[in-house]
């Protein structure tokens, strides 16, 4: 006969939940919260396309503190020329780089301490991680949320 102890044990145990979290996939629309609209960016001073200021944008609270898979472009902040150990994720290619950057809802910080190699971050990358509405400011663009990344890896559908 099992000690009650034993099976209050084992029973708690089942109860925990799993180790391995389930991450939801989500889309860049869901970083605007809803009913917000955003003005479509202005149109760059064509002398200095960089002159145009970042569109400020508000958070979607309700993905303060979620496990999250999101797909995105890497504009490189840390690391050296194998790895990177902090980037800004955002939704197209050249944003931060070759045109004013997106709205800040549209930038996301990630920390990958692990670090990506840099071979696999030319083109999209899947991120999985924790997300916060903690906004960060970068010489590159601002960011209303960050990502604590446990992977990055090469998009795939």
């Amino acid at each position: 006969m099992m000690n009650w102890k034993i099976a209050a044990l084992l029973a708690s145990l089942l109860a925990l939940p799993t180790m391995a979290a389930d991450y939801k996939t989500i889309d860049w629309d869901l970083l605007i919260p809803e009913g917000e609209k955003l003005l479509p960016p202005s149109l760059p001073d064509h002398e200095n396309p960089m002159s145009v200021p970042q569109p400020v944008g508000g958070v979607n609270k309700k993905l303060d503190q979620q496990d999250i898979r999101i797909p995105g472009f890497v504009v490189p902040l840390e690391g050296n020329a194998k790895i990177i150990t902090a980037f800004l994720l955002v939704p197209y290619f050249g944003a931060c780089i070759h045109v004013p950057p997106p709205p800040t809802n549209q930038v996301i910080y990630v920390s990958y301490p692990k670090g990506a190699p840099v071979d696999d971050l030319w083109d999209a990358v899947w991120v999985k991680g924790k997300m916060r509405t903690a906004s960060s400011s970068h010489d590159m663009a601002n960011a209303s949320y960050s990502l604590e990344a446990v992977e990055v890896s090469v998009y795939q559908e």
